[in-house]
């Protein structure tokens, strides 16, 4: 599922730590303003998308066509092998630098989808997380490279995201074509795979496709599962709207009160036995807390100018009469 709409007035990027329970680091929260539009943009029309990525000065380069089947079970698509990476090459001496620091890299990645014009930034709030939603669904026995293949959307230049077998699997998609184990960027990456300093393959959860998008990394993404090691991942998703938290957050502490107002009756009536309550409402309240501050929420699109038709030509100039059954 995809959303529609207008952000607000602010401009810039702030960008906050984000911390488990324990204190411990867990990503990144990204507040951004002054951007009513991303340059890597998703557009809609009836039941197709269209992905296009900015340029200086030229109409947008079409990246990915698809087309959602009408019973909701899967997407067909056509990925055209024009995506530009948005990340400068990741150099060794900044890997070796890093080493390994999921927080550094964030950063790093956060500062770069910020200031480039080719970003799915736009105004709102994100989270930029290494901890993707697609891990969780490893079980004991798999073995690393054999999971992270599994994950891989197959298709060159076209192919289909199965949603009826793969339902909420949170899948990854090349946006151009996987290196093979035997390229030379990924035979370079593969050492950093086995001594642990291989940068994080970084992705975007786009709603309208139910699976990850690579933004960077497709041939360090290649060398960990040559290596069969499990990579570092950044997952970027949208979160919840500012107006939301607020209103949220007021009704949380509303229903926090009224337990806690609720097990002092309970007291005055039967006495010290019972709970103060605070054990049972405090952590229902930190859980719904943080569920406003990072909670998952759908990718934004916009209303494709001139509709299906205007879809249909661009797929005819991408594809070529005859080159895709769906154009």
């Amino acid at each position: 599922m995809c959303t529609t709409g207008s952000p607000g007035p602010r401009r810039g990027t702030r960008r906050t730590n984000l911390t488990r329970t324990d204190g411990a680091w867990n990503g990144l929260l990204l507040e951004v303003g002054g951007r009513p539009r991303p340059g890597l943009c998703l557009w809609t029309a009836g039941n197709r998308l269209l992905l296009t990525q900015a340029t200086q000065g030229a109409a947008a380069i079409p990246l990915l066509l698809a087309l959602v089947d009408p019973h909701r079970d899967g997407v067909d698509f056509y990925r055209t092998g024009r995506y530009r990476p948005l990340v400068p090459p990741v150099r060794a001496h900044m890997a070796r630098a890093y080493d390994g620091s999921p927080q550094r890299w964030a950063h790093h990645f956060a500062t770069l989808l910020a200031g480039s014009p080719d970003s799915p930034l736009h105004e709102g709030r994100w989270v930029l997380s290494p901890d993707p939603l697609l891990r969780r669904w490893k079980h004991g026995g798999v073995r690393d490279g054999e999971y992270w293949r599994s994950l891989l959307i197959e298709g060159d230049p076209d192919g289909y995201i199965d949603w009826y077998v793969h339902s909420g699997s949170w899948e990854i998609f090349p946006l151009r074509a996987m290196p093979q184990a035997d390229d030379p960027r990924v035979k370079a990456y593969r050492k950093q795979a086995r001594d642990g300093t291989l940068p994080p393959v970084l992705l975007w959860w786009v709603s309208g496709l139910d699976c990850h998008l690579v933004l960077d990394g497709h041939a360090r993404l290649a060398a960990a599962i040559a290596e069969s090691v499990e990579p570092a991942v950044l997952e970027l998703r949208r979160t919840v709207p500012q107006d939301e938290v607020a209103s949220g957050t007021e009704r949380a502490v509303e229903t926090y009160e009224a337990e806690l107002a609720r097990f002092t009756e309970l007291r005055a009536a039967q006495g010290t036995r019972v709970p103060d309550g605070a054990e049972f409402a405090g952590p229902a309240l930190a859980r719904r807390l943080h569920d406003l501050r990072t909670g998952l929420r759908p990718t934004w699109a916009w209303p494709l100018p001139g509709g299906v038709e205007e879809w249909r030509r661009i797929a005819r100039e991408q594809v070529g009469e005859g080159g895709w059954e769906y154009v």
